[in-house]
């Protein structure tokens, strides 16, 4: 009987922990009113360091100038201003940050994937084609995409490799939030191509099955 008391107890705390993990995946919660981050803090910790209270001014949750569009003239066609705890340091521990994207017709948002937040993209101008990748299920990456027009809204899981790109000829404006202050952005393409050091040609002509010069040819546009 002890036994399977036992068991059942070990059970639980091994539940316990699995859940616990998944909680503490997510940007920490808030442990008083707000943390406003010090970048002047020479302290290294997961995140930001807080502001003496004394110290915290009006300032710490502002920002300006979203309405301004955004420079397009670049390889892409887009931009991306981001509002996050670097922006905002107000936003410290508060588990959210915004961006501002204009695209220039035929201007691409590329693959890329947000490691530490979900997405969630609202078009305020003109008309989008979206779309995201799902993570290796079985020998399946299964791709969703959608036509976004004003005043449509779409989610980018957490993680999964997405995309954005203006079809049209006219210039569309979109809005992202994302679930965490700091959720970072890796671009595919620059991540694989553009690394320093360089990964080797070898690994990447393997992995693309494709002849290294065609890597060397990519490698060079990073």
């Amino acid at each position: 009987m002890m036994a399977k008391i036992l068991m059942v107890i070990a059970a639980l705390l091994a539940l316990q922990l699995a859940t616990s993990r998944v909680v503490w995946a997510s940007d920490p919660s808030p442990l008083q009113d707000f943390c406003v981050a010090d970048n002047s803090s020479k302290v290294f910790v997961n995140g930001f360091v807080c502001k003496s209270m004394d110290d915290v001014k009006a300032e710490d949750f502002f920002t300006y100038g979203l309405d301004k569009p955004g420079n397009t003239i670049n390889k892409l066609g887009s931009n991306v201003r981001a509002v996050n705890v670097n922006t905002i340091p107000g936003l410290n521990t508060l588990g959210i940050s915004m961006a501002r994207i204009d695209f220039a017709p035929r201007g691409l948002n590329p693959p890329h994937t947000h490691p530490r937040a979900t997405e969630i993209l609202t078009v305020l101008e003109g008309e989008l084609y979206v779309g995201f990748v799902t993570s290796n299920i079985g020998q399946t990456n299964r791709l969703f995409t959608k036509i976004l027009k004003k005043g449509d809204v779409f989610v980018f899981p957490q993680g999964l490799v997405h995309f954005q790109f203006n079809r049209g000829h006219t210039r569309v404006i979109a809005i992202a939030t994302l679930s965490s202050q700091n959720p970072g952005t890796i671009t595919v393409a620059n991540t694989v191509f553009g690394s320093k050091p360089s990964i080797s040609d070898e690994v990447l002509a393997k992995a693309f099955q494709v002849d290294r010069k065609i890597v060397d040819r990519l490698q060079a546009q990073f």
